[in-house]
């Protein structure tokens, strides 16, 4: 009996090691550049999302604000509860300070005052964060508030953990939120105090690999969290919903995840030579290089799908090259259209007949 348990212990031992369901209700985690997505759990279900849609409150006032702008914090900061940074009625604050204050310590008293200011009122901001959320295509997204915390009647701002990956991917390249959400701490004055604040993301202290995020929590959302972190040029962003365990699932689906996929520079633009029947004599080329996270089976299989049309656009874009894994698009990119310059050199005859012109 005793042989039999040990040869089962070996047989299962052997067995190769698959992902296992995380406590999350809802988890993803994307390739940070391409937004390919390597890992998904309930990852389209429509959840609270508490304190995450900072992520939107900070993104949209750094596009629609001036960062050195002083605020006069009024009255409408009465309104705030929960987690605050406690900034008070007739305190003169900068933007930038108060975005800090956001992200850092998830202050619910910055994001009112940011909202009255960016905007005329709370209203037209909210609907600057759901136009944004229409524009990168978070499909099963709505805010009601700069905030996150729910009403009385239990609604709150609700997304799926896809949705606020796409949205930490599109912040990840404003360089002002890069900056903002890996800070540890940071002090700001105002006229009448100084504070200091250390940032709720644990992974940053824990994790060296963390390039930012958000927490967030409400009773009714229970713990919410979107992080990004970058081993060497390979860069991953997580979302967990309702996780009990969420800073520990980040860090092992990081972990696993940067082991098992290698980043492939698929396409070099400088290198790569496009030629097509319909410009003959015209260069066609593409501005970026197309770099994806791929095992070494996937890279195998990879396929490169080039469309041109005959009508250019005033930006002289010309078709598009996606490249794609099992009739999957990972990535697309534009062709566009350049002119080539012939060279005519001038002969002795040519030259002559010049003097005579």
């Amino acid at each position: 009996m005793i042989k039999k348990l040990i040869f089962l212990l070996l047989f299962l031992l052997l067995l190769p090691i698959r992902v296992q369901a995380i406590s999350a209700e809802s988890a993803i985690l994307i390739d940070g550049d391409s937004g390919r997505v390597l890992f998904a759990q309930n990852a389209y279900e429509k959840k609270l999302i508490a304190s995450t849609t900072k992520i939107m409150t900070a993104l949209v006032a750094i596009e629609n604000g001036k960062l050195d702008k002083k605020i006069k914090v009024d009255e409408k900061v009465l309104k705030a509860y929960g987690s605050a940074i406690y900034i008070e009625v007739g305190e003169k604050i900068t933007l930038k300070d108060l975005l800090y204050g956001l992200m850092l310590r998830s202050g619910n008293d910055a994001a009112l005052v940011i909202a009255g200011s960016v905007c005329k009122n709370e209203k037209e901001f909210v609907k600057l964060m759901n136009q944004k959320a229409e524009d990168l295509n978070m499909k099963n997204t709505h805010f009601y508030n700069p905030h996150g915390l729910e009403n009385d009647d239990g609604q709150g701002n609700t997304s799926t953990a896809y949705d606020m990956a796409l949205l930490m991917k599109e912040a990840m390249q404003n360089k002002t939120f890069q900056e903002i959400t890996k800070t540890k701490s940071y002090t700001a004055k105002t006229n009448k105090k100084t504070y200091t604040w250390k940032n709720k993301n644990k992974l940053l202290y824990n994790y060296k690999y963390t390039t930012g995020g958000k927490t967030g929590f409400t009773k009714k959302a229970r713990r919410t969290l979107v992080t990004s972190a970058q081993k060497g040029q390979k860069k991953l962003i997580a979302v967990t919903l309702n996780d009990p365990n969420d800073f520990f699932n980040h860090e092992q689906l990081y972990e696993q995840y940067f082991k098992k996929y290698n980043l492939v520079k698929v396409i070099d633009s400088k290198k790569y030579t496009l030629q097509d029947k319909k410009y003959p004599h015209k260069k066609l080329y593409l501005k970026n290089d197309i770099n994806i996270l791929l095992t070494k089976e996937e890279e195998k299989k990879i396929e490169i799908d080039i469309n041109i049309d005959e009508n250019k656009t005033a930006s002289n874009m010309v078709g598009t090259l996606e490249v794609k894994l099992d009739n999957k698009t990972l990535s697309k990119e534009n062709i566009y259209l350049k002119e080539v310059k012939k060279n005519h050199k001038n002969t002795i005859w040519k030259t002559i007949k010049s003097w005579f012109s």
